[in-house]
């Protein structure tokens, strides 16, 4: 069709709405010509006009077209030489996603047109497909990013009062029988008055979401009846995944998702997006021309340097975008403005954040990714999380990224699950993580919540599966390969799997509360994954990244209700006091005339513990004082903050321990408020320097108070 165009504006990028049409514009450095296309619906298999962006500024390529409405359907041709070996792959018979569509319609239905290349042909990728994908590829929708967000704005909860809840959309509230049916798995049943209750109750601050960004459903998972659950598999950077909008594929996703970032907020949750900038869903030299690749291949990733065919691997997905070329930081910036501006978001969790960092090879910690986010007055405001490690050599960056950043603390994780299965030679790490891990971030001139600690995560064992399993049984994977307990640092205490024996099942429940209480009792930030507080199982799948089924959906109707109570009770004490959520470092200092210092550890004898006992191999209990006087920070009024004082007890060996409390000057008086090897606390009383039974897997709280 001849359709009438202007020459429109380069900048933003994308497809934007005005009252009068739409203006184009994309970023094709090398490409010959641009052609935008339009569809009447998403059922079209061909487009109703080719309509070329003549108009070319500063390498972006773009065109105003009067009369266009929102929810209209378009995608790009990109002209431009097919030279594989010179890192060029443009290909005009492939119908492309604008790279900063705001709504993207409906899955990927794969098809070999959607491959630059022939499949199947012996040249592989260095052949040429002169197939149409436009029947096969979901088309991106022109939006209306009109809202009314009712005076909503960011929560800007302090990093050390946060409690983060991992979770993913769809297997959050999928078997949710309080949810109505149509809602459940979606932006709407997440945003339902039971889920935000349900939050509540709890006490999370934050709920950190699993990727939400528009991703695929990888091909060879496709073909064995899975799919990429889990969704780190991202072609959409500004765009709702749709699959989880219960109203519609034209753009309802995106008022969907909003509704459910300001119903949270009302409820006082933080959203928080787990993102994946380091790669796209386009894979490897073999994989498909549907985005980036078909754009401008070199202008997004990074190729290997001698030979331009093949692409650097940073994240075992085939690809990494290169973050050191102008094209993709602006793109990864323009995506954190418009989710923190337009979609009022909190927060990202940066999936292998050491792949954005790398600079030719090497990771450093003053690159450009974050010397731009460093002077950007939008994002540097919100809560960035690393996950500081990637696949690549040297990726494994723990308590190596700069100020101003979160991580994931991989080492805790570690460590915790060591301690508590038993292992030797644990009490001197123990201690460092359960006080935020001053060893990996305290030179940097960060505080303890630099550290977020987890015991379990998305990947791997859930709680429940990490004391039921010694090896992986990933069988609906098609991987029949085992993992033992020292890859998971898992242990069954047994029995391979659930079991009827009474004394086996006491030890892992026990074990359960002994995780959930170091966890929420340490320096940090606490990250605590969806199910774990209500024994959630996998059934030993330690990576159910293609499971969208029971394997991995939450279900309610098996709920732990009892373990839910006492993480609820963990949580409560972690809110109510601050001597768990410091915001500055001990200091092992004389706190006022007492001299009793801000933080001592203590053997069960009841000395102080001396440098030779941190050497004690087969050492598996010890104690530890906090001083409440001792925070060193003031509160939102100015004044200086003060806690209570309290004495913990961890008995990591399997036989119990006699423990004797610290003398009068401590306190005159001791209160228990957590033990783990009860199932009801009776808030008992200690004297000072009782003797004390702490049974084998445990751990004890006391109060001075």
């Amino acid at each position: 069709m001849d359709i009438k165009t202007y020459p429109g504006d380069p900048y933003p990028l994308g497809a934007t709405f005005k009252e009068d049409g739409v203006n184009f514009a994309l970023f094709a450095r090398n490409a010959t010509g641009v052609l935008v296309c339009l569809f009447n619906s998403v059922d079209d298999k061909q487009e109703y006009a080719r309509i070329p962006l003549t108009e070319r500024t500063h390498q972006i390529w773009h065109g105003f077209v009067p009369g266009l409405k929102a929810s209209q359907l378009y995608g790009f041709r990109v002209e431009g030489p097919y030279d594989p070996a010179n890192g060029q792959r443009f290909n005009a018979n492939k119908l492309l996603i604008d790279p900063y569509a705001k709504a993207i319609a409906g899955p990927i239905e794969w098809h070999d047109s959607l491959f630059g290349y022939e499949v199947g042909h012996p040249d592989e990728d260095l052949s040429f497909n002169d197939l149409d994908s436009a029947p096969y590829l979901p088309k991106s929708v022109v939006i209306d990013c009109n809202f009314d967000w009712e005076g909503d704005k960011h929560l800007k909860i302090p990093m050390t009062d946060t409690i983060i809840y991992e979770a993913h959309v769809r297997g959050f509230t999928k078997l949710c029988p309080d949810i109505p049916e149509n809602e459940r798995g979606t932006y709407k049943g997440l945003a339902n008055p039971f889920t935000i209750k349900y939050l509540k109750d709890l006490g999370t601050t934050a709920i950190e979401l699993m990727p939400v960004h528009h991703f695929l459903a990888d091909g060879f998972l496709k073909a064995k009846g899975l799919t990429n659950y889990w969704g780190y598999n991202t072609i959409g950077y500004f765009a709702p995944e749709v699959l989880y909008c219960c109203n519609g594929v034209m753009g309802e996703q995106v008022n969907e998702f909003k509704q459910m970032v300001k119903d949270l907020h009302k409820a006082g949750i933080e959203v928080i997006l787990d993102v994946v900038y380091n790669h796209t869903a386009e894979g490897n030299q073999l994989g498909p021309t549907i985005c980036f690749r078909g754009i401008d291949n070199e202008a997004y990733y990074r190729l290997v340097d001698d030979n331009k065919r093949y692409y650097m691997d940073y994240t075992g997905t085939g690809n990494t975008l290169n973050a050191n070329l102008s094209s993709v930081l602006r793109l990864i910036m323009d995506s954190l403005r418009y989710w923190i501006t337009e979609m009022h978001v909190d927060g990202f969790r940066f999936d292998l954040a050491s792949a954005l960092a790398r600079e030719l090879h090497e990771v450093n910690q003053l690159s450009s990714f974050f010397e731009i986010i460093y002077q950007d007055p939008v994002i540097s405001q919100v809560k960035l999380i690393a996950e500081p490690w990637d696949v690549g050599e040297g990726g494994y960056q723990v308590g190596k990224f700069p100020s101003g950043w979160r991580e994931w603390n991989g080492k805790y994780r570690d460590t915790i699950r060591d301690f508590w299965r038993g292992e030797d030679g644990m009490l001197a790490e123990f201690a460092q993580r359960i006080t935020g891990s001053p060893d990996l971030y305290q030179n940097d001139m960060r505080h303890p919540a630099a550290s977020v600690n987890f015991i379990t995560a998305h990947d791997g064992f859930t709680l429940n599966d990490l004391v039921t399993y010694n090896e992986k049984h990933n069988e609906a994977n098609g991987d029949n390969n085992t993992d033992g307990g020292d890859h998971n640092r898992s242990c069954n205490y047994g029995a391979e799997g659930p079991t009827d024996d009474h004394g086996i099942n006491t030890t892992r429940e026990r074990q359960k509360r002994n995780f959930l209480t170091t966890m929420f009792l340490s320096q940090g930030i606490p990250m605590l994954v969806a199910g774990d507080e209500i024994s959630r199982t996998q059934l030993g799948n330690n990576n159910a990244y293609c499971q969208d089924n029971e394997i991995s959906w939450l279900n309610w109707n098996t709920a732990d209700k009892n373990l839910l109570k006492f993480t609820q009770q963990l949580i409560k004490i972690r809110q109510d006091h601050p001597a768990f959520r410091r915001k500055q470092w001990f200091c092992g200092r004389d706190v006022g005339e007492g001299g009793i210092k801000d933080i001592e550890w203590f053997l069960p004898d009841g000395n102080v513990m001396s440098e030779e006992s941190w050497q004690q191999g087969a050492a598996k209990a010890v104690a530890v004082f906090l001083n409440g006087d001792g925070l060193q920070a003031r509160d939102v009024n100015g004044e200086q903050l003060k806690d209570d004082d309290f004495y913990l007890i961890f008995n990591a060996g399997a036989d119990p321990v006699d423990f004797k409390l610290p003398p009068l000057a401590y306190s005159n008086q001791w209160r228990e408020l957590i033990n783990t090897a009860k199932e009801l606390n009776d808030n008992e009383v200690y004297q000072p320097e009782d003797v004390i039974n702490i049974a084998g897997r445990s751990v004890v709280l006391l109060s001075a108070n």
